[in-house]
């Protein structure tokens, strides 16, 4: 079997998940995982994305076919269920997200990457874009916690919640002091000291190839 149809993603661990309760078919996944606010954590934005995933799973063994359900005037619905090699790859999958740092690309650091394209006050500007968003998201955050504390919602099943949270409020301190920088210009830079910078380095890199 091709290591690839087993290859590992968010979304492919969180059907497994779901699995791992009952069997089901796509449509019922994909309501529990909006639901359960899983789509923070996961991307079903696309349409197809789950039974995409679905069928790569599939084709890898990792679930099997229980059932499909007729209940007109509904389309026929196929309900799958997780075999014991799903089951072992989960557990194996699992164990290496929460022991090994991943590797990931998020868009947010190519885009700082990025800030001597544009200039110094529209950076400011939408880095106060971002500010608000991230406070936004911390609101709704503190809102729905507080509604799981009078639930009585055990901490166990809002820890990712919390992690965003965390992540969220250090990212939001981190933008507002480079604003700060920005606004009080200890950063700062303008076309002409971008070309003499490029001229330095590139002069360095010359002296160190010879």
């Amino acid at each position: 079997m091709a290591d690839r149809t087993r290859r590992r993603s968010p979304l492919a661990v969180q059907l497994l998940l779901l699995l791992d309760e009952e069997p089901m078919h796509a449509y019922r996944m994909q309501r529990l995982i909006k639901e359960r606010h899983k789509d923070r954590i996961v991307n079903i934005a696309q349409r197809n994305s789950v039974y995409q995933t679905l069928d790569r799973l599939l084709r890898a063994e990792l679930i099997t076919v229980h059932d499909t359900e007729r209940a007109p005037p509904r389309p026929e619905r196929t309900v799958y269920r997780l075999t014991e090699a799903g089951r072992d790859t989960l557990h194996t999958w699992l164990r290496t997200m929460l022991a090994t740092p991943a590797r990931e690309f998020p868009e947010f650091p190519v885009a700082l990457a990025a800030l001597p394209s544009i200039t110094p006050e529209l950076a400011v500007e939408l880095l106060e874009s971002r500010v608000q968003a991230l406070r936004e998201r911390l609101d709704e955050g503190a809102a729905e916690a507080a509604e799981a504390e009078r639930i009585g919602l055990p901490r166990l099943f809002l820890l990712e919640e919390e992690y965003r949270r965390a992540v969220t409020e250090a990212e939001l301190r981190w933008v507002e002091g480079l604003l700060d920088d920005l606004r009080a210009g200890r950063l700062t830079w303008d076309r002409t000291w971008l070309e003499q910078v490029a001229t330095y380095f590139g002069r360095t890199e010359e002296t160190d190839e010879g």
